[in-house]
């Protein structure tokens, strides 16, 4: 018994894979990171009390990554125990950023995708 199969077609599902796969992935990733970074930073962001906890966010866009400096950032974002036995609840605020920034992303990745294939027909 022999068995053969001809792929019809190969040559451009390849050519358009490696077209769909040159959009700028990083130019948006620094996007993303830059739009949660100004977001910490504005008003209602990042909890204030001193003013250094929002003064301690910062990104690298280039490796994707947001942050505070400040060794009690966890504590503000997670919640903490007092001195006394109390239970501070934690402010979730890097969560919440990042939630909202997730769907951006998502939008965006979705608009590059289809203007890539848009503009190979």
């Amino acid at each position: 018994m022999k068995f053969r199969m001809d792929l019809v077609g190969i040559d451009q599902l390849e050519s358009e894979l490696a077209r769909l796969n040159s959009f700028n992935l990083r130019a948006i990733q620094k996007k993303q990171v830059t739009e949660a970074l100004n977001r910490a930073r504005a008003p209602g962001g990042t909890p204030v009390d001193t003013g250094e906890l929002r003064q301690s966010v910062g990104a690298d866009p280039e490796a994707g990554i947001i942050g505070y400096t400040k060794d009690y950032a966890p504590h503000v974002e997670y919640g903490h125990r007092t001195v006394d036995g109390g239970y501070v609840q934690g402010q979730h605020f890097l969560q919440k950023n990042v939630e909202r920034q997730r769907e951006i992303y998502k939008t965006d990745i979705r608009r590059a995708l289809r203007n890539e294939r848009n503009a190979g027909e």
